[in-house]
């Protein structure tokens, strides 16, 4: 079953070409959305607001600019940085890598439905670590919950990223684990999985979605300005 291309199994009832138009509107929305943030919200200019400001003491050397940028794609991008607490991180670490894994073999399975067996096993993988790593931040690891008592069912605008995200990849899991099954009601798990993935990429310009982009920069900025 995780060897199996789950969206092969969908030619014979939506053709091939509709998927991959729809994985293709899909990241239209993303960079629209993302374009949105910041030109019409001024998103960026909180990340950059520093850049204007500082005012450096001295110019940085090539080497210092290089090796800020090594640190900056090691520590703060790949290991997560900047979160002290450990849970948060491996949360945060889970959930980041297990949503490129699963975007990345989403779109190798649906252009190429004769992918290998790893790709499908890479999806199964990647769709289980954003639910470990989300699921467990939002029952156990959020602030509201864990340091303010509050609710774990208590959603505001700003969870919109995380849900739809969690909603994608869970409903997506169980429509491939019903699908395989050979169990009632896949189309209706589809439709919805469906459902939940448009809302996370189309919901950018109302989410966090667009500050994974942000992120990156503003740390290299942040370096950049403490090196000065």
């Amino acid at each position: 079953m995780f060897a199996i291309n789950p969206f092969a199994a969908l030619s014979a009832s939506i053709s091939p070409a509709v998927m991959q138009t729809y994985v293709v509107v899909m990241i239209v929305l993303v960079v629209a959305g993302t374009l949105f943030e910041v030109v019409h919200k001024g998103s960026a200019k909180y990340f950059f607001q520093n850049m204007r400001k500082a005012k450096g003491a001295r110019a940085l050397g090539g080497g210092e600019f290089v090796s800020i940028a090594v640190q900056t794609a090691v520590v703060d991008v790949l290991a997560s940085g900047e979160f002290c607490n450990a849970r948060r991180r491996i949360a945060h670490l889970l959930g980041m890598y297990g949503f490129v894994l699963y975007v990345l073999a989403t779109a190798v399975l649906v252009f190429n439905p004769a992918a290998g067996a790893i790709w499908a096993q890479l999806w199964w993988l990647g769709g289980l670590m954003v639910c470990v790593g989300g699921y467990w931040f939002w029952f156990f690891i959020r602030v509201d919950v864990a340091a303010e008592g509050n609710s774990p069912f208590r959603v505001v605008r700003a969870d919109l990223f995380i849900l739809s995200m969690l909603a994608s990849a869970t409903l997506g899991l169980v429509w491939a684990w019903v699908q395989a099954k050979g169990g009632a009601g896949v189309y209706v798990l589809f439709g919805l999985y469906i459902l939940a993935t448009t809302v996370l990429f189309a919901g950018v310009p109302w989410s966090k979605f667009a500050h994974m982009f942000f992120k990156p920069a503003a740390a290299f900025e942040k370096r950049i300005t403490r090196a000065d």
